[in-house]
Formats: C-alpha cells, sequence, structure tokens
C-alpha cells in the first residue's frame, strides 16, 4: 500500500508540466553558466530558490479594509493566496501597536516561481511606460529586489476595482554567492537590466 501511493506521487511529479523558463534555464542557463564562469560540476550552477512578493498596506492601522484589498491583489498577481504580516514593534508616531496588520506577503517556489518570472520579464515589465531596464538592486549576497509604485502594471488588476494605489516589491532568492554571479543568472533568464 506504501509502495504504490509513493509511485503514484512519482509518476504525477514525472509528468508535471515544466515553465517555459525553468525548461529554457536546464536547457540554455545552466551550459551558458558554465561556460562562462568554469564550474566544474553542475551543482555548482546558482538557481533562483523563491520569490517573495510584499506589499505594504501601513493605511490598515486606520482602515480595516485595506489588508483584504492588498491581500487580494497579491493573490491575484500571485495565484496564491496572501499571508498577513503583522508589526513586530511598537511605534507611537504611526499609532502602531505590535501585533496590529501592516502588510501581506508570498512566498513563489518551484513552477508557479518560474511563471511568475516568465510573466514579470515578458508581461509586465514592457508594458510600463517609457522602460529602460531595471535598476541594479543587489544585497551583496546575489539576491534581487525591483519595487513598482502600483500593483496596476500586472495584468490580473482590473484598474476599475483598485481601492488605492499600492506600492510592491519584488525579491529574487538565488544560490549564487557574489551579485555578479546572481546578475549573470537573471540575465541569462532575461531579466533586461539597465546598460550602465
Amino acid at each position: 500500500m506504501g509502495n504504490a501511493s509513493v509511485t503514484a506521487r512519482s509518476v504525477k511529479r514525472c509528468w508535471t508540466k515544466m515553465s517555459r523558463l525553468h525548461d529554457k534555464y536546464r536547457k540554455e542557463v545552466v551550459p551558458a553558466l558554465i561556460k562562462v564562469n568554469g564550474y566544474s560540476n553542475v551543482m555548482q550552477v546558482p538557481h533562483i530558490e523563491k520569490v517573495v512578493l510584499n506589499i505594504g498596506a501601513g493605511e490598515a492601522t486606520t482602515n480595516a479594509k485595506a489588508i483584504e484589498a492588498a491581500q487580494a491583489d497579491l493573490a491575484a498577481i500571485s495565484g496564491q493566496h496572501a499571508i498577513v504580516r503583522h508589526s513586530t514593534k511598537s511605534i507611537a508616531a504611526f499609532k502602531l501597536r505590535v501585533g496590529m496588520p501592516v502588510g501581506v506577503k508570498v512566498t513563489l517556489r518551484g513552477e508557479r516561481m518560474y511563471e511568475f518570472l516568465d510573466k514579470l520579464v515578458s508581461i509586465v515589465l514592457p508594458r510600463i511606460r517609457e522602460f529602460s531596464g531595471v535598476p541594479n538592486n543587489w544585497d551583496g549576497r546575489g539576491n534581487y529586489t525591483l519595487g513598482f509604485k502600483e500593483q496596476t502594471v500586472f495584468p490580473e488588476i482590473e484598474f476599475e476595482k483598485v481601492d488605492k494605489l499600492r506600492g510592491l516589491e519584488v525579491s529574487i532568492v538565488t544560490t549564487a554567492k557574489t551579485d555578479e554571479e546572481g546578475h549573470k543568472l537573471l540575465e541569462l533568464m532575461g531579466m533586461p537590466f539597465t546598460k550602465e
């Protein structure tokens, strides 16, 4: 009985459709990174671990519906339920107490992560008016963060139904050891960086 369920699970995993960007990573990006960086083993090649989407909702202290609206927007953008983030500090100037909701977040992994990145690179970024590439916002450890001033750049958001424009942060966490390795990885995957 136990072996049959394991076999069924592994068969299902084998037949799971690989996203276009994941396929590109395996067939084009990995060999290119091995050639450029001279890795001796395919396991040394950096890959994307996860993508974290975050919307801050500071107005939630006065407007209880703000968190629900931000949660709905993030769920529509990511295709995954967004969790509410709570304050860890009290700040009197902002009328903020410990435990109050201050934002929402989603962590994407696996095929859903690759599908989101494919949509980001091929649909969302080209839609931005006067777009000339994304800035180099690296953290020093090979991870990249990209900020949007409003959530309406994503095609899933209907402008007429938006109660308020909110900023959105996309953090791409990689296994790269340096910013240069991470930059090359994302560049080969299609991220349009600004030319400096």
